[in-house]
């Protein structure tokens, strides 16, 4: 008998200001800029999850607003729920996860990350939620 595959489920924030620029990370772990987020916990919504990792690794909070994404990385089997935010309070700054914050443009976003995660930003504009797979760096065509 095989065994069941095991995943990760992570939830990110796609924090977007006034101006529209976007709040984003560059991780201390890997130098990649992304937006916050990080592996749910066992005990929490999707939605907490949001708040916690966005006000751990920016020190700002946040209220969720929707649901924007779901993303599979099959490389790693990890699924990540991204979600649209605003910010409430607080001043963003760097962390122990976050060495640089930055409030970015979307151009700088397509200029900054890898295809699989400037592409959750770019969804967080559209309408309705996408659902994308990729190999942590490229999209998978559908």
């Amino acid at each position: 008998m095989t065994a069941t595959p095991k995943h990760s489920v992570s939830v990110s924030g796609i924090v977007v200001r006034g101006d529209g620029r976007v709040l984003v990370i560059k991780r201390d772990d890997n130098g990649h800029w992304e937006a916050p987020g990080g592996v749910l916990e066992l005990d929490e919504s999707f939605e907490d999850g949001v708040r916690r990792e966005v006000l751990e690794e920016t020190g700002l909070e946040v209220a969720v607003e929707r649901l924007t994404g779901v993303y599979k990385n099959l490389t790693h089997g990890i699924v990540a729920l991204v979600y649209r935010c605003r910010p409430t309070a607080g001043e963003p700054h760097a962390t122990e996860e976050a060495r640089q914050i930055r409030w970015m443009t979307m151009e700088e976003v397509q200029s900054a990350m890898v295809p699989a995660f400037g592409v959750r930003v770019l969804d967080a504009f559209d309408d309705a939620p996408q659902s994308r797979a990729h190999d942590g760096v490229d999209l998978l065509t559908r």
